[in-house]
């Protein structure tokens, strides 16, 4: 589902970057037999590397996608045996999921709902690593307006929500909250907090590392509910490829995922820098704001960064996270096992063989 600067300006952050489960089905399972027929993953590879590949991005080149930027900027990539790694902005009309099945990428950053819904229609895919451990989704209001700051102060309240992935998430999140649909008013709105200003509705549905910031610089103190502390912590930004690809480019995936965890071990340890990355180089084109892009990267932080990445590495997915994924997927209406969307095992090998990528990181409190 899955992606920051989402204003009414092109920064605006999606979340129809919103991952992904605007994923039309059909579609993707029309890509899965061309891919079949292709080489499992877009790119082409010499003899002395593994030549140039595009990895999906969910959403437009802003500070979300630092750890990217890091990796190519530091030459992590090409250290790694890439000539090129192809950043795809994403918030078109080819989603993530499309982007890989089809071979137009290599890899791509979806929401684990979107992979784990397109994985039960046919998809040939697995998430071998997620950037996020916490769902980023949230419910902002307003403290000068209805502030809505439990579960229980929801009801016959009016929600904002964008259509597809997001709202899929929002009625997960009131099922596993025991709340009906009947119980709130759900009002079809965009990315734009506008709406939630003025009244139009009590709460929007929100990436919390991007609309309560959005609120404070505009003069509003907001008040966020999130989804991740209230029965759908699903993982977020997750790194998905396909069976084939696994299966053929074993070396190449885990030669992408040292590079990656390089570029986002600096990446959380200089905000500063990682907005400087999206606002002034990759997203010079969007009008992002400096500052308030190194707002976002220190609140994406408490996404990124917790006690078991300390201990196992970025990316990474304990047993019982993963767990806790499958349990929330169910809640949202989609049934699947643990084997049939996560392949976890390229991050332990690449862990094993290089110890040092496990670093210690100050963790924000979220």
């Amino acid at each position: 589902m899955s992606d920051t600067i989402r204003t009414s300006a092109p920064a605006s952050r999606r979340r129809s970057r919103a991952h992904g489960l605007t994923v039309a089905i059909a579609a993707v399972l029309c890509a899965v037999l061309l891919a079949a027929c292709g080489s499992g993953g877009s790119g082409s590879f010499g003899s002395s590397g593994y030549g140039s590949i595009a990895l999906q991005l969910s959403w437009i080149k802003n500070v979300e996608f630092a750890g990217e930027y890091f990796a190519t900027e530091k030459g992590y990539y090409s250290a790694a045996g890439f000539s090129d790694v192809k950043l795809l902005a994403g918030g078109g009309q080819t989603g993530s999921v499309e982007a890989v099945v089809s071979g137009q990428a290599t890899v791509g950053l979806s929401q684990s709902p979107a992979t784990a819904l397109s994985i039960t229609q046919g998809a040939p895919l697995k998430i071998i690593g997620a950037t996020y451990q916490k769902n980023p989704l949230c419910l902002l209001s307003l403290e000068d307006r209805t502030p809505i700051r439990t579960v229980a102060d929801l009801r016959g309240k009016r929600i904002g929500v964008q259509a597809g992935a997001n709202q899929q998430a929002l009625e997960a999140f009131l099922r596993a909250n025991g709340v009906s649909t009947s119980d709130v008013t759900i009002v079809p709105t965009q990315y734009d907090i506008a709406p939630l200003i003025r009244g139009d509705y009590d709460a929007h549905v929100s990436y919390v590392t991007n609309e309560p910031i959005l609120a404070a610089h505009e003069g509003h103190q907001p008040v966020v509910l999130r989804l991740a502390d209230n029965g759908l912590p699903l993982v977020g930004e997750a790194l998905i490829t396909t069976d084939q690809t696994i299966a053929t480019k074993r070396d190449m995936l885990k030669a992408f995922l040292t590079a990656e965890i390089k570029g986002w071990t600096d990446a959380v340890r200089d905000p500063a820098q990682s907005a400087r990355y999206a606002a002034e180089v990759y997203g010079k084109d969007q009008d992002l704001d400096v500052a308030e892009q190194t707002e976002e990267a220190n609140a994406q932080n408490g996404l990124v960064l917790s006690p078991d990445v300390n201990e196992n590495g970025l990316f990474t997915m304990t047993d019982e996270l993963v767990d806790e994924n499958i349990k929330a997927l169910a809640a949202a209406g989609v049934d699947i096992r643990p084997e049939q969307l996560f392949d976890l095992s390229l991050l332990k090998e690449v862990y094993a063989e290089n110890p040092s990528l496990v670093q210690q990181f100050d963790i924000p409190r979220t």
